[in-house]
Order: C-alpha cells, then sequence, then structure tokens
C-alpha cells in the first residue's frame, strides 16, 4: 500500500482483524506493513518489513470470516518499537517526510512519467479510473511517483524498496525505469496479439458461422446430432496411437458420418461401428505383477486336489513370465538400435505388434467331466496373473459368424464373440476362456471350430480380422484357454493347437474335503442361513456325498447341500419358537432328500456265474459296467443286446472266437458251444455303449457261463482282448479306477501296459485297490474266476 492511493483490501486473519477492531479507538488510523516472507501465517515483528504506510479507513464491509476495507494512504511511516504483539499489534511509529530537489531535471521527469503512463493505458495496461484522472490533475511529484508505482507490476520486495526511498527524484527515476520495461512487454504482447489475430480470425470466422448454421438448421429440424458426435469420434481418434492404415479406415467412417443426412438409415450403422471401435481397449493392458508362490497360494486356495493339473498350470504360468520378461527385453533392445540406425524410424503403436517372439506358449485346453473345477481354475489363473477374466460359452452354436462377426453389410450386423469379449474385458491382455469347445455344430452357415483355427493360433492371431470391423486386431496377447469334455468331437486341426491337461473325477475323500472347505459355507449363505443355525457332522456329509450323488465332479453335491439348507431355512422361517441350531440326522436327511438313491456299493451280495464286472471311460467320468452272458439250448447262435456300438460287437465277437478256438483249454466241451445259444446283455439298455476295453470282462462272462464257474464279485477288469488272448492297453485308467473305487470295489484286472498310469491314481484309490497286471486272457480268468 502506497500514501496517496485508495484500495480496497481483504483481511481474514484474527490478528488483522482484532487490529481493525481495536482502530475504532483511534480515528480508524492503521499502519499497513508487509511481510518479508508471505508463508508465515502468523507473522512475529522480525517476519515484518520496518517501512510501512500510515492509512485510515474510510469504509468496511463485513463478511462471513472476513472484513472488506476502503483504505486510503496517508503517509510514510516507520516503526521503532512494537508496544502489543496479541491480540493485536500496536506499535509506536515516527512519520517519515519526503526529500525532493526541484529542479529543470525533476519538471522533466514528471512530464516524462505522465506521457509513458498515459501510452500505457492505450496498450492495455488496467488502471482504475479514478487514479487515472487523479495523475491527470495537478499533483505533487511523490504523489504522482506513489500513484503510478501502485500501478506496476513488479515483485513486493521492488515496491517496498520504491515505498522505503524518501528522495523523490530519485524514486520518480527508479518508477520511470520500471514502467518503461512494461511497455516494451506490452509492446511485445499487442505485436503477437495482432499477429495472432490475423491468422486464426479466418478460422474463427468459419467456425462461428458453421456454429450459427448449425443451431439454425437444428431448429429447423434439417439437422440431428451426428455431426457433434462425428466431432467426438475426431477428438477421441486424436488421442489413439493407431496404425495409420487402421486410423485412416475410422477416420473415413467418421467423414462419412459427417456427409451423411439425418434421414439416412445407414447413419445409424455407421455410428454402430464406431461405437465398437472406440470401446475397443486400444494400448490398455493390465499390469501383471506375476508370483510363482502367490499363484500357487491362490490355485490351492480355490482347489483341493488336482496335484497334476495344479503342477502343470504352474509350469505354463512360469514359461508364460520367462517369454513376456524375453520379450519386453528384445523390445528394448531393438527399438535403442532402430534409433541409433535411423533419424526417421518410429516405433510401432503399442497393441499392434506383430514380432513373432511376443507369440504366448501353445493354448491350453482343459478336459475333463463336468464340475470339476475346468472354470475356476481359469478364474484363479486370471486372479495370480492379476489379469481381467472373460468367459464365452461355445456349446450349441453353428454359424461362423460367432465367432467373426457378421459383414456390414447384413441388417443386424454385430461383432463377433471374441471381440465382444474382448470389449468386456476392457483390456488387451485378459485370460480368456472359451467354454464347451466339444460341443461346438457345423452347418449350411459354417464351422465355427473352423474359425476358432485363426484365433487359438499363435501364428495368425495377432492379425486376427473380424468381419463386422473389416481390419486386423491383434490377440497376440490373450491368454487363450478352453475347456472340453471330451477330445472326441474336437476337429483334429483345432486340437492340434490345443495343449492337453486332463481332470478326473474325484474320490469320496476329495468331495468330503471340497464340500468343507468350499461348498459347505457358500450353500449356507446363498441360502440365508447362518453358520450356526445348521449343523451337519462329517459322518452325515459321507453319508449325502455315498447316498445321493454319483458324479465325477461336485455340482450334484452342491445341488444336495443347497436343497438340506433350503429345507432347513423353510422351517426357521415357519417355526413360532426361534430355532436356534438344526441338526442334520440321517433320517432327518432321509426326509429332506427322499430314499437312498445309491448303494455303498455296487456289487453283487454274492458271486454270481455269468456275471462280470468291467469299467467304462464316459466324458462325464469313469463308470462300472455290468456285462451279464446266458447260456440257453440252441444251435450256437449269439445275440448281443444293450445298444451297443460297432467296436463292442466287434469285441464281443473276438471274445467268442477266443473261446471256441480254446475250448480245450478252458475245459469246455466243444458239444456243450456248438448246441447253445449265447446271449450277452449289458444292463442299462437305454445308455449307448461303445469302446474295445470291455473285451476281456466279455470274454471272462462267457467262459463263467459255460464252464459254470462263479465271478469274483469284487473284481472289476477293463483291457482289449486279440483272438490269440493278449491283453492291450487301454485308456481312461484313472477315471474307471475312480469309478471302481465309488463301487467298493477291492481288485481290478488291468493290462499290463498300464502299469505306467498307475502313478497318476491318488493315493486313496491306490491304497484301498489292489491292481494285478495281466498279460494273457489266461490270467485273467485266473484272478476273476472261483
Amino acid at each position: 500500500m502506497f500514501p496517496h492511493t485508495e484500495s480496497v483490501l481483504t483481511f481474514g486473519r484474527s490478528i488483522s482483524l482484532k487490529g481493525i477492531a481495536e482502530s475504532n479507538k483511534t480515528k480508524h488510523w492503521v499502519v499497513l506493513v508487509a511481510q518479508k516472507s508471505p508463508q508465515v501465517k502468523n507473522p512475529e515483528p522480525q517476519d515484518l518489513f520496518q517501512i510501512g504506510t500510515l492509512a485510515v479507513i474510510e469504509r468496511t464491509l463485513k463478511t462471513e470470516d472476513s472484513i472488506s476495507a476502503l483504505v486510503r494512504g496517508l503517509g510514510r511511516v516507520r516503526i521503532d518499537t512494537f508496544i502489543q504483539l496479541r491480540p493485536s499489534m500496536i506499535a509506536r511509529v515516527t512519520k517519515l517526510e519526503d526529500k525532493v530537489v526541484h529542479d529543470e531535471e525533476l519538471a522533466a521527469m514528471v512530464s516524462h512519467l505522465q506521457k509513458t503512463f498515459r501510452q500505457t493505458i492505450q496498450l492495455g495496461k488496467p488502471v482504475e479510473f479514478i487514479n487515472f484522472m487523479r495523475l491527470l490533475g495537478g499533483v505533487s511529484e511523490g504523489e504522482l511517483a506513489d500513484q503510478v508505482a501502485s500501478t506496476l507490476s513488479i515483485e513486493t520486495n521492488e515496491k517496498q524498496n520504491l515505498l522505503e526511498n524518501l528522495n523523490v527524484n530519485a524514486r520518480l527515476k527508479s518508477v520511470l525505469t520500471h514502467l518503461t520495461r512494461e511497455i516494451k512487454v506490452l509492446e511485445i504482447e499487442k505485436d503477437v496479439v495482432q499477429k495472432t489475430q490475423s491468422e486464426f480470425d479466418k478460422h474463427m470466422r468459419e467456425s462461428v458461422l458453421r456454429e450459427r448454421l448449425r443451431t439454425i438448421q437444428k431448429e429447423l429440424g434439417e439437422v440431428d446430432d451426428d455431426e457433434e458426435l462425428a466431432e467426438e469420434f475426431e477428438l477421441k481418434l486424436k488421442k489413439l496411437k493407431l496404425k495409420p492404415d487402421i486410423k485412416d479406415r475410422i477416420a473415413k467412417e467418421i467423414r462419412r458420418l459427417k456427409q451423411m443426412s439425418p434421414s439416412n438409415p445407414e447413419s445409424g450403422y455407421v455410428r454402430s461401428w464406431l461405437d465398437v471401435v472406440f470401446d475397443l481397449p486400444w494400448n490398455k493392458y493390465r499390469d501383471t505383477k506375476f508370483n510363482l508362490k502367490k499363484a500357487a497360494s491362490v490355485l490351492e486356495k480355490n482347489h483341493f486336489g488336482l496335484k497334476e493339473v495344479k503342477e502343470r498350470i504352474l509350469e505354463y504360468m512360469a514359461a508364460l513370465w520367462l517369454k513376456q520378461i524375453e520379450t519386453s527385453n528384445l523390445d528394448k533392445t531393438s527399438l535403442g538400435s532402430l534409433k541409433k540406425s535411423s533419424s526417421r524410424a518410429t516405433a510401432a503403436p503399442i497393441g499392434q505388434r506383430q514380432n513373432s517372439d511376443s507369440r504366448v506358449p501353445t493354448i491350453l485346453c482343459f478336459v475333463g467331466p463336468p464340475g470339476v473345477g475346468k472354470t475356476s481354475i481359469g478364474r484363479s489363473i486370471a486372479e495370480a496373473l492379476g489379469r481381467s477374466f472373460v468367459k464365452i460359452s461355445l456349446g450349441g452354436i453353428h454359424d461362423e459368424a460367432e465367432i467373426r462377426g457378421h459383414r456390414r453389410t447384413y441388417v443386424g450386423a454385430m461383432v463377433g464373440r471374441i471381440i465382444k469379449g474382448i470389449v468386456q474385458a476392457k483390456s488387451m491382455n485378459p485370460v480368456f476362456m472359451l467354454d464347451e469347445v466339444d460341443k461346438i455344430g457345423n452347418d449350411f452357415r459354417g464351422d465355427p471350430s473352423s474359425a476358432l483355427l485363426e484365433v487359438l493360433d499363435p501364428e495368425q492371431n495377432h492379425a486376427f480380422e473380424d468381419h463386422y470391423l473389416d481390419f486386423p486386431f491383434n490377440l497376440s496377447d490373450v491368454l487363450f484357454i478352453t475347456t472340453a469334455n471330451t477330445l472326441n468331437t474336437i476337429p483334429p486341426a483345432l486340437r492340434d493347437r490345443l495343449e492337453i491337461i486332463e481332470y478326473t473325477g474325484y474320490t469320496h475323500e476329495e468331495k468330503l474335503h471340497i464340500a468343507q472347505d468350499h461348498l459347505w459355507e457358500k450353500v449356507v449363505s446363498a441360502n440365508g442361513l447362518k453358520p450356526n443355525q445348521i449343523n451337519l457332522s462329517e459322518s452325515m456329509l459321507k453319508e449325502v456325498i455315498q447316498r445321493y450323488t454319483h458324479e465325477a465332479g461336485v455340482r450334484d453335491l452342491e445341488r444336495q447341500l443347497s436343497t438340506l439348507s433350503r429345507k432347513v431355512a423353510r422351517q426357521v422361517v415357519e417355526s413360532k419358537i426361534k430355532i436356534k441350531s438344526v441338526l442334520l440326522t440321517k433320517k432327518r436327511i432321509s426326509e429332506f432328500l427322499g430314499p437312498e438313491e445309491y448303494d455303498l456299493t455296487a456289487t453283487e451280495a454274492k458271486d454270481q456265474v455269468g456275471l462280470a464286472t468291467g469299467l467304462a471311460w464316459t466324458s462325464v467320468g469313469g463308470e462300472v459296467l455290468f456285462i451279464e452272458v446266458a447260456i440257453t439250448p440252441g444251435k450256437g447262435t449269439v445275440k448281443l443286446t444293450g445298444k451297443l456300438g460297432d467296436v463292442m460287437k466287434e469285441s464281443a465277437q473276438a471274445a467268442l472266437t477266443y473261446v471256441r478256438a480254446n475250448a480245450k483249454k478252458l475245459g469246455i466241451p466243444q458239444q456243450k458251444i456248438d448246441e447253445s445259444d449265447i446271449h450277452i446283455h449289458i444292463p442299462e439298455g437305454a445308455v449307448p455303449k461303445d469302446g474295445p476295453s470291455a473285451g476281456i470282462t466279455m470274454t471272462t462272462a462267457v467262459v463263467s457261463a459255460l464252464t459254470n464257474r462263479a465271478v469274483r464279485r469284487d473284481v472289476a477288469m477293463t483291457g482289449e482282448v486279440t483272438l490269440r488272448g493278449r491283453v492291450l492297453r487301454i485308456g481312461g485308467l484313472k477315471e474307471k479306477a475312480i469309478a471302481a473305487h465309488r463301487a467298493g470295489t477291492k481288485t481290478i484286472i488291468i493290462p499290463a501296459d498300464n502299469q505306467r498310469d498307475l502313478v497318476k491314481l491318488p493315493d486313496s484309490v491306490k491304497k484301498d485297490i489292489t491292481f494285478k497286471p495281466v498279460e494273457k486272457m489266461s490270467q485273467v480268468l485266473k484272478v476273476a474266476l472261483c
């Protein structure tokens, strides 16, 4: 604040407000003094300049937490001593007088200062009108210097120097120097503004005219918001780093949208296409902070058992991570060498890499029965890698456009499920699960499994082209995982691109752990119950598993547990007296779930003639297969029933030929074979059955029937038989052994070549079951027949 000036100041600190209140007792006089540092919130005497301005408060206006005051400067003062510091500052001051030498130089400086100040006003310097009029009037030299100094755009320290300068001649010279510097700045600014204005006048005029034209057209109903939408698309396109050809393709569609009439139905199709394009997560990647120990703990926490599957997945994830690190280092090295070799070289946009080194390892395919955790393992992989997870089901689709999208020439065209999943994931590197890949159909609309060949091939998917998008899109950073119940229906070309990881069914012990650790709490909570409201002991949980479920997975078990929870929930709601806890006993479980559906063992009560126990593999796990043979008087004919496939019928024929050829060794009279009809039947006649692995079972049942020797009921068997009686290797031993274990079998006859597969079996199965490896049919009969 300078003397001889007026200004409106706002005071907010308590020390200042109390000072203003105190000044009411002294004719509204105050001393306005600047701080040396504006950062100090509670200044002490050493934080203030010694020289300030004596002022009078003309008028005040109080607001909520501050006071605005009109202040007029009277003169310079020097603070001698502080009498009081709090609550307000009171000081003893000495008034300072200006020193002036009246000569020709002073008159010249005053005249030049007035002219210069008028020039700054003409150049646009903002000055209050009242102060300007005062300067034009007859004011003293000191007042003129103070008035002009108050308008200068200089630092606080420089203004303080002007305030402390009592020599009017020197003060005028300093003010004139600062004002001359401001004139130079104002002249440069004016020159720049004029040049810029001339450059932008034409564009501004066109912009204003276009805006007014658009407004008029909107009022007349001749245009909608397509042009505004096109401008939004243009702004989005500028922010994207894309390959030039893709960027030109998108820009072309935006220009088409701009030029289209609002009544043109195709504008809607163009808008939809652009919406999809800008919904794609261009250059967006989820940061993957991979930790192998964390990945192992996530898999262990979310899934019980599946030891081999977990180990294989961890190996796969480790290889994937190392590959990403290697690719990252290669990218940095190549980019550095590129910059050195050419000054014009530019790096390819992120997300559009076509470097073969960035390919991920082979696509995983989880194969196993339903309910064993294939999909949930995929979620765990995404969690361990820190990526987003997307799942689409391919079961039952027939149209190739479901994968590749529809061409835009069709009404109602849309992108395929792959691109739709990428949009849903909102990143370029999600974990993408293709579920039920074995249930894809094909007809006149195309073959979706063939369309998947490009998607799942690391050699090609960096430039996957969806028919709707009509330009290549990079899928090389996506981690694809497929699931299937069987490999038989997957085309060979597609299966060749997949790395198979087989899942097997759970044993009763594994189901028990899964129910206790994962299912029970989830089911109880889902049905609105608290854990203390329902009590299911371990023995009763085993009862539910053994008597009411007969599956490889745990979905049926989860349904049965949900049924129990719902029954209890109903009792809790209907009871008039508050139930604290419901104990699920065997009787109550029977009431809730109905009669027991399965026996503890599937074997007969005693050994039977002509009845042998076989093992079969199905897409939903292993099954126990009973083969019955009956001998009736006749002419040596053979009858096969039970909805058998061609391979199984041929196995039956091979078994009969072996028996006829070795009748003497087996102790069977030739006359009995010639005068008897043989009927081979496999129960559950409505269920289709096929495969060669029931060969030794059929042979054993025929020999048992013809020799009248019973087959041991606790023995199950699997193996293919040749005409010479050799026992050949079969597949699916793990699933078959688990099924036999569930059925209560104690001994399993297996081909000798299958001994190598025993290491894959669960320890609980190997502990309870004795495996008998055989090479010849004679060894089978020795073990199986009583």
